[in-house]
């Protein structure tokens, strides 16, 4: 039996049998459309640069504030001086398709802020000091 499967947008042409044991596949496999013209995607956005504050590098000592995993920020959720209870979410971070709060590890006042809406992130990256 042949079938036409459509995959990440091309066609193509697949021919299965069956047999007493089960059904195999594929004996050719034929692209049957054109692949499609690239499409010029726009410019992304320019990621603003962290704060000046936070342009000096880690403060020393404080509460750091570290990613879990590697990922983009999603938005920042606290400002520098914001005083912040421990568990209280400071960042959202996409990973894997999925959004991940990063939360306060302590009560304290934000110091720095060292990552900013839009950027990639490792892990263990350090994202804010309290």
């Amino acid at each position: 039996m042949k079938y036409t499967v459509t995959l990440n947008g091309k066609k193509y042409e697949v021919e299965v049998t069956e047999t007493e044991a089960a059904i195999t596949a594929v004996t050719d496999v034929v692209y049957t459309s054109p692949a499609p013209a690239p499409v010029a995607s726009p410019a992304a956005a320019p990621v603003p640069a962290p704060t000046a504050v936070s342009a000096a590098g880690p403060v020393g000592g404080g509460t750091k504030v570290l990613s879990p995993m590697p990922g983009t920020v999603l938005s920042v959720k606290c400002a520098i001086g914001d005083a912040v209870k421990a568990g209280q979410v400071l960042f959202i971070l996409e990973a894997m398709k999925m959004e991940n709060e990063i939360v306060a590890p302590a009560d304290g006042t934000v110091r720095q802020i060292l990552a900013a809406k839009g950027q990639s992130v490792d892990t263990d990256q350090l994202l804010a000091v309290l």
